[in-house]
């Protein structure tokens, strides 16, 4: 178990236009699991195989517990990798597979076994142990290939994610018991994933990355409820936050979207053009003391038992232009609204978050 620190790292590829990877700072402290989240293309499983030394960066530095490993190549840094694909040797059993690596390393053959069978009772493999891949589940190969990882005993563990090719119920279930294993192990882990829902169910921090740089980093409360950039606001929520364009008037308030809502008076000066965030649990069907009224016109209803999500666009939005995104409220259990109702929802200006349209920088 170590820190793991990158300071200043970016990578550039020979013939591309911009790095895949830029100024990136980052601190892993000793037993955190850390999750990489973002798009496509953001950077986030180039940063993993730096750090896996895969991959080697054009500029900054890679040190594990204060030893410079920068240049230092993937078979000596002493990491295990999961990988999407769990490339498993289709000929060889399940034993066989995770013992591979000490095998080649010389370890002694009783010394394996015991780190396989403890390895295989922590991951309730132990009556697979001699099948081969082809007769296991996509869950039970993912086991195999973290047992592989963990009877390494690797200071990190780094996964790329693991879960993709899982169907949502065992992505489910693998993710609490990837969460629980990482605890009990203590063992540093980053862990990659596009996935935001996986990102803040798992991580203790989360580094959300956009475009090669990172965007934001802290726990997934701090991200939900204060998001630093509006590509954090848009990216983490399911759903996400509703954005508002508005604009400041003279007596405190902002208008856009066919409302008028109050801005708290300690907002720090920013431009007269804004971005209003709404969480959808913010609204209410309920009027209170302060409250904005919005009219919507129901376009669709989520009813998904615990909750019910309700799709509407306002009088002067078009349902179908992609830019006139439709707002979406969490409504408690009772009378669900049908589509094509209209619907007065309420917001809490305390609840609104305020974004600079300019810098799109979280104002307050």
């Amino acid at each position: 178990m170590v820190n793991v620190s990158l300071s200043g790292v970016g990578l550039n590829y020979p013939g591309t236009d911009r790095p895949a990877v830029s100024d990136v700072d980052l601190d892993v402290v000793d037993g955190e699991f850390l999750v990489l989240v973002g798009p496509s293309g953001c950077g986030k499983s180039t940063t993993l195989r730096m750090l896996a030394g895969l991959e080697f960066p054009s500029v900054g530095s890679i040190l594990f517990d204060g030893e410079d490993v920068t240049d230092v190549s993937a078979k000596v840094r002493d990491v295990a990798m999961v990988f999407q694909s769990y490339a498993l040797y289709p000929h060889m059993t399940v034993s066989e597979n995770m013992e591979f690596a000490l095998k080649n390393a010389g370890m002694p053959k009783a010394q394996r076994r015991d780190l396989v069978a403890e390895a295989a009772a922590m991951l309730e493999l132990e009556d697979l142990l001699e099948r081969k891949p082809k007769a296991l589940s996509g869950g039970q190969r993912q086991r195999v290939a973290m047992g592989r990882a963990i009877v390494r005993r690797p200071k990190v563990f780094l996964m790329d994610e693991p879960l993709s090719n899982l169907d949502a119920k065992l992505r489910v279930q693998t993710r609490a018991q990837i969460s629980a294993l990482q605890s009990k192990l203590g063992v540093t882990t980053v862990y990659v994933t596009h996935d935001q829902t996986e990102a803040m169910t798992m991580g203790d921090r989360v580094v959300v990355m956009n475009e090669g740089r990172i965007e934001q980093i802290g726990t997934p409360r701090e991200l939900y409820n204060s998001p630093a950039t509006l590509f954090v606001a848009a990216f983490i929520g399911s759903p996400t936050m509703n954005l508002i364009s508005a604009t400041r008037n003279a007596d405190g308030s902002a208008s856009g979207s066919g409302i008028t809502v109050p801005l708290r008076s300690d907002l720090p000066d920013s431009s007269d053009e804004i971005v209003l965030g709404v969480r959808p649990e913010d609204f209410s069907v309920t009027p209170g003391e302060g409250t904005s009224p919005l009219d919507l016109e129901i376009s669709l209803v989520e009813e998904l038992g615990s909750d019910t999500f309700v799709y509407g666009t306002t009088p002067n939005q078009d349902p179908l232009r992609l830019r006139d995104k439709p707002f979406v409220a969490r409504l408690s259990k009772g009378g669900v609204p049908r589509r094509g109702e209209r619907l007065t929802v309420h917001i809490d200006p305390t609840q609104v978050r305020v974004f600079d349209s300019q810098t799109q920088q979280l104002v307050g």
